[in-house]
């Protein structure tokens, strides 16, 4: 019980803090997040805002920036990922601004793919130049920013980033890839006075899935092929389903964490229910148990249950 009650004391004093500063004039950040027109990175942005920081929202079409320009407290920035040229005016754009870099959120990503023996090489790529090169071209053109605030960089990652499973390999091997890219980088920006952190989430409602279906209609358009009934049918359940997940409120709380509280964490699962937790941290066990399978250095029981019980107690 007394756990318990820590904890929630503890969560308590989290949220007391940050709706402190974010009445605080003097602490409001100035925060970058790409990929800010829906879903996460929408939500995310209109509650920074909202609790009046503020937030340069990275967009790709003129209708999206003045969507975004109309909330107050954003300031739309025209930012493709895939695009130096747009990463390397965005970054001009903030310092011309003088309002500095607190964070960098990387969020803009995709979901593309299907079974491995069938997914086709440029839809690989193109799975890989969004969440994986864009990621790391935002983070190295805007980390001097960061550096020079002590502040924060924050990347969207996935449970798929530890789950995978038939028709996911591009979209999970793009996840994996920012889970090591978290931890190279934390490793790397500590000494500078940077915290870095990924969020992973599981299924809340955005559209990233019904975009991947769009992007599969227009490549059988672009082949010469049509649009059939059978593929229209498919958006429509995939909009269904998307619609019938959870706002990603809880990923935006995660995210506040990782931005502002006092003591970051390396990692946040964020998950809409017990069944998702379960599969991540069983799928870990798993992995764990594979890597103590082989080998003369393997470690017993009673020593791996010591490790886990150091590293719970850290």
């Amino acid at each position: 019980m007394s756990t318990i009650l820590s904890r929630l004391t503890g969560i308590l004093l989290v949220t007391v803090a940050l709706a402190t500063a974010a009445q605080s004039p003097e602490s409001q950040k100035s925060i970058l997040i790409t990929g800010a027109t829906t879903g996460i990175g929408r939500n995310l942005a209109e509650s920074l805002a909202k609790e009046g920081h503020h937030v340069y929202a990275g967009a790709r079409s003129d209708a999206e920036m003045a969507e975004l320009n109309a909330i107050d407290n954003i300031t739309a920035i025209r930012l493709d990922v895939t695009k130096q040229d747009e990463v390397n005016d965005a970054v001009q754009f903030i310092k011309e601004r003088g309002t500095g870099l607190y964070a960098l959120v990387n969020n803009a990503g995709i979901y593309d793919g299907g079974a491995v023996l069938d997914t086709e090489i440029d839809v690989l790529n193109l799975v890989y130049q969004v969440n994986v090169e864009g990621v790391l071209r935002t983070t190295k053109a805007f980390a001097p920013l960061v550096i020079e605030s002590k502040g924060r960089i924050a990347t969207t990652g996935s449970i798929a980033g530890t789950i995978s499973g038939p028709g996911f390999a591009a979209y999970s091997g793009s996840k994996h890839y920012i889970e090591a890219f978290t931890d190279s980088l934390a490793a790397e920006l500590e000494p500078l006075g940077v915290s870095v952190s990924v969020i992973e989430p599981g299924n809340y409602q955005t559209q990233i899935r019904r975009s991947a279906v769009k992007r599969s209609m227009a490549r059988v358009v672009g082949s010469g092929g049509i649009v059939t009934s059978g593929m229209e049918k498919q958006y429509k359940a995939m909009e269904e389903v998307e619609l019938s997940y959870k706002k990603p409120d809880e990923v935006t709380l995660a995210y506040k964490h990782a931005l502002l509280a006092d003591a970051p964490l390396r990692r946040y699962v964020v998950v809409p229910n017990a069944n998702e937790q379960q599969r991540t941290i069983e799928t870990k066990i798993r992995e764990l148990v594979e890597l103590n399978s082989w080998g003369p250095y393997s470690y017993d029981n009673e020593a791996l249950v010591e490790m886990l019980k150091s590293a719970l107690g850290r």
